[in-house]
């Protein structure tokens, strides 16, 4: 204590070390499988990490690279959205590279908000939107996707999105596919979500890194609907769909003045970074259809193995139309409590997971569910299920 003062600042003394580290932590010393955070425990294509490499040898990207991101990516990345979008991007004024999609989130929240701005969001949420929306002086306003039981999803009800708008609604953040109920949004939604901003005149922030992870349905960017390609900031990363989570390449596209203004706050964040790594990203995004069609078959049997194995172990599992993760609800087990749940399974059955209440502003309403993370090889998810059948 300095002067009678907490030196943690107000804005973020709430959140302490995320549920990521703790539960990793757990997992490590007590040797138990961790489903809790969504990494591959395999690599991503080989002929990917080899560029990589030959960009580190030919010294391309081992100094600093330009801020906004080298023009090889930044072009790949403008390529990708006109190519399975139709979104025409400029790569020199509509494109910036980041670090990781966690950074571009808090960039632009960072830049775009002013102190007192209200910030809706879809809850359950990735726990660094509450953090940045505090960092950037922010007020969250969460609106709650619902567990609907007899179809095994989560659903937005767009009556309660509506009601949740205000004078001091600036910004909504999307997440679709969404992390961690794994709903994707359908066209009607968003095509509601569209209409909603356009008529009261919000911007829109919506993460969309797990696009090409999608079993049910099909991803759609918010920014293609009419009236939303001025006022939407897409956000992309290379590390769910690559498996180089460690890379932390991430991007934003947007408007040129939306574009200036993440840049504004993201070039006293980390500058620049993964300088060799965006030459291999430029080449990833430009795999053959093949690659991503390979990909989602094979989360897509992942997902089922994983979930079959929890609903034999007594779970109530909610099949992900999308993205790593699977939610289960803990109470035909007799349990209620998510992170006492979370916390005794590794000693338990030796795995790890994720209580959903962390993702929570109304912690009370996730409080029964629990998120696994499939993106692991197949003899781990079921060794995994086959443990958690001792519950």
């Amino acid at each position: 204590m300095t002067q009678g003062r907490p030196l943690l600042n107000r804005r973020l003394a709430e959140f302490g070390t995320t549920i990521f580290a703790e539960m990793s932590a757990l997992a490590v010393r007590t040797g138990s499988i961790n489903l809790g955070q969504g990494f591959p425990d395999t690599d991503g294509p080989d002929e990917i990490r080899e560029a990589a490499i030959r960009a580190l040898r030919a010294g391309h990207g081992n100094q600093y690279p330009p801020g906004p991101g080298v023009p090889e990516l930044r072009t790949a990345i403008a390529d990708h959205q006109q190519r399975r979008y139709g979104l025409a991007h400029d790569p020199d004024s509509e494109v910036l590279v980041t670090a990781g999609a966690t950074e571009a989130i808090a960039a632009a929240l960072l830049a775009l908000l002013e102190p007192g701005d209200e910030v809706i969001a879809l809850e359950p949420y990735y726990d660094s939107y509450a953090a940045c929306i505090a960092m950037a002086g922010g007020s969250r306003v969460p609106v709650t996707l619902h567990p609907d039981a007899a179809t095994g999803t989560y659903r937005l009800d767009l009556d309660e999105l509506r009601a949740a708008v205000t004078p001091r609604t600036w910004l909504i953040l999307l997440n679709t596919p969404h992390n961690p109920t794994g709903t994707v949004l359908t066209r009607e939604e968003l095509g509601a979500i569209a209409e909603l901003a356009c008529e009261r005149d919000l911007l829109v922030v919506t993460d969309e890194v797990y696009e090409h992870l999608v079993f049910e349905g099909e991803h759609l960017p918010l920014a293609g609907f009419p009236g939303m390609r001025e006022r939407t900031v897409t956000i992309g990363s290379a590390g769910k769909t690559y498996s180089f989570t460690g890379w932390k390449v991430g991007w934003v596209t947007a408007s040129p003045e939306l574009v200036t203004a993440v840049r504004s706050a993201k070039q006293f964040l980390t500058y620049v970074s993964a300088g060799p790594f965006q030459y291999a990203v430029a080449e990833a995004l430009r795999l053959p259809d093949s690659y991503y069609d390979g990909l989602r078959a094979e989360l897509r049997a992942k997902r089922d193995l994983l979930s079959d194995g929890l609903t034999e172990a007594g779970f109530e599992v909610y099949r992900p139309a999308g993205t790593y993760f699977v939610t289960t609800d803990i109470r035909p087990l007799g349990e209620s409590d998510g992170f006492a749940f979370c916390r005794s399974l590794p000693e338990r059955c030796g795995v790890v997971a994720i209580p959903n209440a962390v993702f929570y502003d109304h912690r009370e309403q996730g409080a029964p569910f629990v998120r696994f993370a499939f993106c692991k090889r197949d003899d781990v998810l079921a060794e995994a299920a086959s443990r958690l059948k001792r519950l």
